[in-house]
């Protein structure tokens, strides 16, 4: 089967990994039967754009049967991303002199986890979230939210209303819209003349370097260099002018753009981060090419880990019923009763089924009860926070397992 770049239409010719297929990676079930006979799987496969350099899944798994009002994903049950917000706002605040005069918008604002200190500093915001569950939390925390997609259909509307953005935060959201012109389109729109907009997204360099395939799911249908967002930026009227790389999400930018008409200059770097990803190779098919042949190794690892617990009588849990987590337990063939059960602690998710490994979900909680050997950090960006939260696991001789990029015991 052929396809096109969803971008700008090239025929795509070079695969970055092919997965299989797995159900959508926030899928939970209920742990009934009837559910499990219902569930669907999907191909995921990644190929990256030769013109532009997108690098993007095949399948384009509708976005409003994905973001939808049972929506699983809840931005402030990780209290590391909620210190993270707390620091942007403040950064912000006072790099842009933000006030009671100014307006910040974010996209896909989910729970409010961000927005919320803006809030606390009297800087007027609003939410554009398309998850009904998850705007409803922020607006019961006093933060004004909207449910919609966002586009250049929704900015028009803000304008027409009068609702112009100072400062637009879009986190984590780049990689989850289908047709990524039209979005990035929108903060175009919407923005005043001197305002800027930020995004973040994990870095594909960084996803490459440590082999982080299990960051690739049917909700992230791009992985984003610097190089392609500044393609798909120019070509929507905005221009960057300055990144920071981030620890978050094992490594990712904050790009900070402008209209094309603005003055801010281009800061060293974003002149570093460009020369980063060419000395890394990013501008050449062969680069992409490698990364899937690496991905068979880090699931045999993890297989044979599974069989050498189980042939010494050893328990095995997951923490962190993540999406990232279930890509990789499906990408590695992890069977019903390999790992007994994971914990998560949102409660949205405890009393579901894995997708795909169908692994029960219980609250932290369940951990003194059932005391594992091993426990499995599926999402391995949140290690130091997972481990420091779970430490008496120790008491009973209980060790923390991440396996990507290959098997590391803590």
């Amino acid at each position: 089967m052929s396809y096109n770049c969803r971008f700008c239409s090239t025929p795509l010719q070079t695969v970055v990994a092919d997965l299989g297929s797995t159900p959508w990676s926030n899928s939970f079930l209920e742990p009934t039967e009837e559910a499990i006979a219902r569930e669907r799987a999907f191909p995921l496969k990644a190929m990256v754009c030769s013109e532009c350099l997108l690098v993007q899944t095949t399948e384009t798994v509708p976005a409003d049967e994905i973001f939808t009002d049972g929506y699983a994903y809840l931005s402030s049950f990780s209290s590391s991303w909620l210190d993270h917000a707390r620091r942007y706002a403040d950064a912000m605040t006072e790099r842009f002199k933000l006030d009671s005069a100014t307006q910040v918008v974010e996209i896909a604002s989910n729970d409010g986890y961000l927005l919320q200190y803006f809030v606390a500093k009297n800087v007027p915001v609003l939410g554009i979230e398309p998850a009904a569950n998850a705007a409803k939390i922020a607006m019961d925390r006093g933060v004004p939210s909207e449910v919609a997609f966002f586009g250049r259909k929704t900015a028009t509307e803000l304008v027409a209303r009068g609702i112009r953005a100072d400062l637009t935060a879009a986190n984590n959201v780049l990689a989850h819209v289908p047709d990524i012109a039209d979005f990035v389109a929108g903060f175009a729109i919407l923005l005043k003349p001197e305002g800027v907009a930020t995004f973040e997204f994990p870095h594909l360099l960084r996803m490459m370097e440590g082999l982080q395939f299990d960051t690739i799911y049917h909700e992230h249908y791009s992985y984003l260099s610097l190089a392609a967002v500044e393609r798909i930026f120019k070509a929507s009227g905005l221009k960057v002018f300055d990144v920071e790389e981030l620890p978050t999400h094992g490594g990712s930018l904050r790009v900070f753009a402008q209209l094309e008409s603005g003055t801010r200059p281009a800061t060293e770097r974003l002149v570093s981060v460009r020369a980063n990803e060419e000395a890394a190779g990013l501008m050449t098919m062969d680069t992409y090419a490698k990364f899937d042949t690496r991905i068979a190794a880090v699931c045999q690892g993890f297989r044979d880990f599974l069989a050498n617990a189980r042939s010494e009588g050893k328990s095995v849990a997951a923490y962190g019923a993540a999406a990232k987590g279930n890509t990789f337990l499906n990408v590695c063939g992890v069977k019903p009763g390999e790992i007994a059960f994971a914990v998560d602690r949102n409660d949205l998710k405890q009393g579901k089924l894995l997708p795909g490994t169908h692994i029960p979900v219980h609250a932290p909680l369940h951990l003194q009860t059932a005391k594992p050997d091993y426990l499995v950090i599926l999402p391995w960006n949140l290690t130091d926070e997972i481990v420091a939260d779970n430490a008496a696991i120790r008491a009973w001789g209980g060790r923390f397992v991440v396996a990507i990029p290959e098997i590391r015991f803590i």
